[in-house]
């Protein structure tokens, strides 16, 4: 959708990760200015960090299941995916001449697992189009009309047809993303959901004993039984990690945001471990109450049903001693372990964060109601995803999708 000539031309984004970028190359095809504004010394800091442990793009998974792991914005965030999806991000990182595979998981990943290669021939790219870049250029907000940048060298403004923000959420403050913005919106009558943990840890509070002995265990076959929205228990298996304070983990991240809203409720919640998923209740029962001769209650566990270590360990820190000797209550906390999680883990340590601008806040187009050609794209708005390339995929999507908003407000 190219401007015309006699239309000004000159876009500002604000933030420089994946909503941003996207945003930007989105623009400078439909034929303006674009001026990208980072606080940091570079762009994109969290989405390389993010890719030192294996650049997960996107999934493969059917897109209607795809869609749904946005809960309760799936809506919001489908219409973006509707116009850019999973497949449409691979074919987009094809473009850049870069290759993806599929692992086992379903998964995406570029061939090399590598975010760097990617983003410096999108970087490329985008200069090649005639993006323009200011580094070190935190936001302050608004000087009349301007906005206004601390740098360096000291404060500047600068005044544009259009704006989009893509600041992101409040996780990983070093690396950008602090949710500064929040105050400066909420002073324009903005309304914003509060900034909370997503794909976080939580405490459990151990004792020292148990923290100072088993802190970094991985639990690698075992499943978490847990309240789900609708009331009724649920059950997904995989693995997480013993922290020295609580849990954390893929199987943990998955639930995470459940778990979340049910402290917040309650002060607290409850899960149940299975830490013999491959045998049934009946079967766990038998080989406790099998006879162990002089053994000890410990080694026979170990013996019939391989639970050593810290999964001996959870037993003993969860249960009351006289429990731990009833074979009965021993028997089924094995399959069914109570454990209390007291609070997530701080914002600042969580992989991503939901709250933001909520969606009622902006118009069809993605501009701020409140605040005319001001758009909003990626984290900063109110929804989350699990792990898994839907996080990346929608910030992806939902720049591209207020860039296109800016482009019909111009015209």
């Amino acid at each position: 959708m190219p401007i015309p000539s006699s239309l000004p031309q000159r876009v500002a984004v604000v933030g420089g990760g994946p909503a941003g970028l996207m945003a930007a190359e989105v623009l400078a095809a439909g034929g303006v200015q674009v001026e990208v504004f980072d606080a940091m010394p570079s762009v994109a800091r969290k989405f390389l960090l993010a890719g030192k442990g294996g650049m997960n793009i996107t999934h493969s998974e059917p897109y209607a299941d795809f869609v749904l792991r946005y809960g309760e914005r799936s809506t919001q965030v489908g219409a973006w995916l509707d116009a850019f999806g999973p497949d449409a991000v691979r074919a987009w990182i094809h473009g850049l001449g870069i290759d993806t595979f599929i692992g086992t998981s379903g998964r995406v990943f570029p061939t090399d697992m590598k975010a760097a290669p990617l983003l410096r021939a999108w970087l490329h790219r985008l200069r090649e189009a005639g993006v323009r870049f200011h580094m070190r250029h935190r936001w302050l907000g608004w000087e009349g009309e301007a906005l206004r940048f601390a740098t360096p060298d000291g404060d500047t403004s600068g005044q544009f047809d259009a704006v989009v923000l893509a600041l992101g959420g409040a996780s990983w403050a070093r690396l950008g993303s602090d949710g500064a913005w929040v105050p400066l919106l909420e002073a324009r009558r903005v309304e914003v959901a509060p900034l909370v943990p997503a794909n976080c840890g939580f405490d459990v509070d151990w004792s020292p004993h148990f923290s100072d002995r088993h802190a970094g265990a991985p639990l690698t076959t075992v499943a978490i039984e847990y309240e789900a929205r609708a009331g009724k228990r649920a059950r997904r298996q995989g693995q997480f990690v013993v922290t020295s304070s609580g849990i954390e983990g893929s199987l943990v991240y998955a639930l995470s945001s459940i778990l979340r809203d049910q402290i917040a409720a309650r002060g607290e919640t409850m899960v149940w471990l299975d830490l013999a998923p491959d045998h049934d209740a009946q079967r766990v029962h038998a080989e406790v109450t099998r006879p162990r001769g002089a053994r000890s209650m410990s080694s026979h566990l170990q013996s019939r049903l391989g639970i050593k270590g810290v999964k001996a360990g959870l037993l003993r820190e969860c249960l009351a001693q006289a429990d731990y000797l009833d074979e009965e209550k021993l028997a089924a906390a094995i399959k069914a372990l109570p454990l209390v999680l007291k609070r997530p883990r701080p914002i600042d340590e969580a992989i991503s964060s939901a709250g933001g601008v909520r969606f009622e806040a902006l118009d069809d187009n993605g501009m701020l109601r409140a605040v005319p050609g001001v758009f909003v794209a990626g984290e900063m708005l109110d929804w989350e995803a699990p792990t898994g390339g839907y996080l990346l995929t929608a910030c992806f999507a939902s720049g591209r999708a207020a860039a296109q908003g800016v482009l019909h407000h111009l015209t």
